[in-house]
């Protein structure tokens, strides 16, 4: 199994614009549950610490495999989710990483997915 892990800052020149963007941002990824083959599961959690230095969101998702991580990269509806959310994230951190039974493990990477 694959996790893929993507944390973003979002744009808001007000407290009220920031979370309208947050939540269209969990809107988004949440339709893409049942669209994408090989995606096991898809979360989106909000910081809740507002520590200065705390990412805004993240996307957790796992995957059955390398190969239906590099295919949700051009799946259509993930493109669409991408696009449309273009202007909303302003910064982006992104760590992919394979677990295999009883361990962890970094032994694959993938760049520019979500």
């Amino acid at each position: 199994m694959i996790r893929h892990i993507v944390m973003w800052d979002v744009h808001g020149g007000t407290a009220e614009e920031k979370q309208r963007n947050v939540e269209h941002l969990q809107k988004c990824f949440h339709g893409l549950r049942g669209c994408i083959p090989g995606l096991l599961h898809l979360e989106v959690g909000v910081d809740a610490s507002q520590i200065d230095y705390a990412c805004d969101v993240v996307l957790y998702s796992e995957f059955e495999s390398w190969e239906a991580l590099a295919a949700y990269a051009v799946h259509p509806e993930h493109l669409r989710v991408r696009d449309e959310l273009a202007g909303v994230r302003i910064a982006r951190h992104q760590v992919d990483y394979e677990v295999r039974a009883g361990r962890v493990g970094a032994e694959h990477g993938t760049a520019g997915i979500a």
